[in-house]
């Protein structure tokens, strides 16, 4: 076996510049339900004994500090209550009140809403929070608002909005974005330099198709994003782009906007298959994820996960660009023998 001779954020310095780490990254994404059994199987205690033990290379992620008004237990910052919803195998929190729907215009919003306030959050104490992770990559900032903007809305309502209603569509996504670029900025300026990636994201795709039409994508989220990027490339940052599912016909366009990583690249979905998506675009984009968790993971035998691992690394990770990761957060149902399985593969043939 190899030696290391890089750090974790080193190595992931050295796949964003399209250089040559000494093995290829590992990241770690699971439910706390799904962390907890892990653990437990391997005897370790806490994160870093984790990915010490399965040679993950997980970036560390710095978070502002809330000081805003109150807000009680069951809500978030924008008014928006949830419950815990058991799904089985764990517990999601799920929205049950979208404090938007009621409204049928946006002097109605205007009179009846507050929007959260940049300034309820404090970021000075953000040197002090990444003291003991400087051999890792850091991840700070970024956006999401449709997420958002459907659970103040409801999910319906939101796409029946980008129809029915675009002006508050606009109205509301510019105060996320606007509160997302805020967020953002103050954390390049409270650690400059030290943000290595930002999380840009949206939920694009079905399991077989979009969940806009390309010309909602452009108008709605593609210049908002583009904004959100820009201001990452400004700070030397790398943007990380999400999105479930088959978004193969806009990958282009959020490339041209500046998209550095896509994840989770969900190969089962309707145009993601790995072979075309590392052709058409692996030169352009560090592919991010890749091992299946609707089957494979979940579902599939050791020697199953072993070698999907293996074909993500002869196909994803062909001439470099590729994190191996799982494909979304590793649910309950996955046996932890298949999750260190996934790690070990990675680790033992991930040698560059």
């Amino acid at each position: 076996m190899a030696r290391e001779t890089m750090t974790s954020r080193e190595r992931w310095q050295a796949v964003l510049q399209r250089r040559t780490p000494d093995r290829m990254p590992m990241d770690y994404w699971a439910t706390e339900e799904a962390d907890a059994l892990l653990k437990g199987h391997l005897g370790v205690a806490d994160d870093r004994a984790l990915l010490e033990r399965l040679h993950i290379d997980r970036p560390f992620t710095v978070t502002p500090e809330y000081v805003g008004p109150t807000v009680p237990d069951d809500r978030d910052v924008f008014g928006i209550t949830y419950r815990d919803v058991d799904y089985g195998g764990g517990v999601y929190r799920e929205a049950v009140t979208n404090p938007l729907a009621a409204y049928g215009s946006i002097d109605e919003i205007e009179a009846n809403y507050v929007w959260p306030d940049p300034d309820w959050w404090r970021y000075d104490h953000l040197p002090a929070q990444i003291v003991g992770h400087e051999k890792e990559p850091l991840r700070g900032g970024g956006s999401e608002p449709f997420l958002v903007y459907k659970n103040l809305r409801g999910q319906e309502q939101a796409f029946m909005d980008l129809l029915l209603n675009p002006e508050i569509v606009h109205f509301c996504l510019d105060k996320l974005f606007d509160l997302a670029y805020q967020n953002t900025l103050r954390i390049y300026e409270a650690i400059p330099g030290q943000v290595m990636i930002t999380y840009v994201a949206e939920d694009m795709g079905s399991q077989e198709s979009l969940l806009f039409s390309p010309k909602q994508i452009h108008e709605f989220l593609l210049p908002r994003m583009q904004r959100m990027m820009d201001l990452a490339h400004e700070a030397g940052a790398h943007v990380f782009f999400h999105s479930d599912g088959a978004v193969r016909p806009i990958l282009p366009d959020l490339i041209a906007a500046g998209i550095d990583l896509l994840n989770p690249i969900q190969w089962r979905c309707q145009g993601m298959e790995r072979e075309a998506l590392k052709r058409d675009f692996g030169d352009q984009v560090v592919l991010h994820g890749g091992v299946d968790n609707q089957y494979t993971l979940a579902f599939g035998t050791v020697d199953e996960v072993r070698q999907e691992v293996l074909d993500n690394i002869r196909i994803l990770g062909a001439g470099g660009g590729y994190v191996l990761a799982p494909c979304h957060n590793i649910q309950a149902i996955s046996p932890p023998e298949n999750i260190v399985a996934m790690y070990e593969t990675g680790y033992e043939h991930g040698w560059l």
